[in-house]
């Protein structure tokens, strides 16, 4: 079956959820570009992640975050995977809103410290108690997620694929973002 994508579709949710993961399989699936916002931070600040959070601060990530969100939405449609607390912002959800489509993909605090453990690029983890930090940001972000217009559940056991096809059937509801051809 062959798709026009006729909006950007930004992936938001919590760190771990699979946003890149499934972002990438999902752009695969569709045939357009698949683009990451914290890659392209990476890449214009020439630093990590971690070292902009330590030198700069947040606030000034998320400053360049919604830069580069902007950017990418004004682009060509694709796929657009987004950092965990991008949504939060109410100007991203607002430009998401006019130039995409947010889709949520919603895992369990449990699932996503399943898959965030054993990495030490997540500086919002780099506490006493990572576990108990994962689960207060959930609790903080989790009402700001289910403003999504779509919410697809990123599940343990699902594959990077299945997660992906459901996307695309939640994608498929909506006429102005996902056509068939």
């Amino acid at each position: 079956m062959k798709w026009r994508l006729r909006k950007t579709v930004v992936l938001v949710g919590m760190m771990g959820a699979g946003k890149t993961a499934v972002g990438t399989q999902l752009a695969r699936m569709l045939q357009v570009p698949f683009r990451d916002s914290d890659d392209e931070i990476v890449k214009a600040a020439n630093m990590t992640i971690a070292e902009i959070f330590a030198r700069d601060g947040e606030p000034f990530f998320r400053e360049k975050e919604s830069q580069i969100i902007g950017r990418l939405l004004a682009d060509q449609p694709s796929i657009l995977s987004t950092g965990g607390g991008a949504y939060m912002a109410e100007a991203n959800r607002e430009a998401i809103r006019e130039g995409g489509v947010a889709v949520w993909l919603r895992a369990d605090v449990d699932l996503l410290w399943h898959r965030v453990r054993h990495r030490n690029n997540r500086p919002l983890l780099r506490t006493a108690n990572p576990y108990e930090t994962l689960r207060t940001l959930y609790a903080e972000r989790e009402p700001v997620y289910a403003q999504a217009e779509l919410i697809v559940d990123s599940e343990h056991g699902l594959s990077i694929d299945a997660t992906a096809q459901r996307v695309i059937e939640a994608l498929s509801t909506r006429a102005d973002v996902l056509e068939r051809i």
